[in-house]
């Protein structure tokens, strides 16, 4: 079943969170959930941590918990560690109902550093990616038993950022490994999202419907930018957005033709005091629904699109 949902970012951002700071939690969610109307929302730091609040409180909304971010350190610690480590998130996930807990590897990322390029980024030689993979591969055979399926996101800043490098991780990685499969970063990191979602389709077990201002993103690379200082530029954008440069109805018709059954998650992240919340997501929301009818992905939806 398919099913639309969002992030809190386009609200309120977790890597910097002075953007957004003044907008109230509840403004956040009767939007996401009364106004808009999506299915459910991922994961915030405004959110409570004890699981059954959490549930509580996006239910009052109308919103379903997706699921939300995990970052690994397995370049720095074991998959044993990292089975102690993730224990308080699972318990958040399996409470809610959750399908898939999205994971990436920060033990040596930049995303997160308004003073550092995100050219910058590390690089994994291909001994260190296979070794990586098997870490991934370990950890996400323990989720699956547990219920719950890794959904690795590749990012920006980060080890698995460039299409060469999803291509590698997903060769380093077995079926227990799925992938987050994200337009925005892919098309950031110099991939044709088209080409590589067609890639790695049967594998994809969340979809992040970010879009690009390919001008931003393309200062973001000239100037050295970081991150955070592309997101306070622009650099990212909802489906239908004029000034975005990705079309996203190929990508919803790969999704249709390969059967994908899950969360299509709008996770845009803006500066709110530049471009309201509240019009953007209708905006991504009403397009995504469209565009799920014109390629027959809208017949396993879970509302009406």
């Amino acid at each position: 079943m398919i099913r639309f949902g969002t992030n809190p970012i386009a609200w309120a951002n977790d890597d910097d969170q002075s953007i957004g700071r003044d907008i109230p939690t509840e403004r956040i969610l009767e939007e996401a959930g009364h106004l808009i109307g999506f299915d459910g929302i991922e994961n915030g730091h405004r959110w409570p941590e004890d699981p059954e609040a959490l549930k509580a409180l996006l239910g009052s909304y109308g919103l379903a918990f997706i699921s939300g971010w995990y970052s690994t350190e397995l370049l720095a610690r074991s998959v044993e560690e990292e089975i102690a480590a993730v224990q308080p998130h699972l318990a958040r996930l399996r409470h809610n109902g959750c399908a898939v807990c999205i994971v990436c590897e920060t033990s040596n990322a930049i995303h997160g550093d308004p003073a550092r390029p995100v050219n910058g980024k590390p690089v994994l030689s291909a001994a260190g990616m296979a070794d990586f993979g098997a870490k991934i591969e370990a950890f996400a055979a323990y989720l699956a038993s547990q219920g719950v399926t890794l959904a690795y996101h590749h990012h920006m800043g980060t080890v698995v950022e460039t299409p060469e490098e999803i291509d590698a991780f997903m060769a380093a990685t077995g079926p227990a490994t799925h992938l987050l499969f994200d337009a925005g970063h892919c098309t950031f990191g110099g991939g044709n999202p088209a080409e590589v979602l067609a890639r790695h389709a049967a594998r994809v077990a969340h979809f992040h419907a970010k879009n690009i201002r390919p001008a931003v993103t393309a200062r973001v690379r000239a100037e050295g930018m970081s991150f955070l200082g592309g997101v306070l530029a622009g650099a990212f954008t909802v489906p239908g957005d004029q000034e975005g440069g990705i079309d996203f109805k190929p990508l919803l018709q790969i999704l249709a033709d390969t059967g994908y059954d899950g969360w299509i998650v709008i996770e845009a992240e803006q500066d709110p005091d530049v471009r309201n919340p509240l019009l953007y997501q209708t905006l991504g929301l009403h397009t995504l629904k469209r565009l799920a009818a014109e390629t027959g992905l809208a017949r396993r939806t879970g509302k009406a699109a």
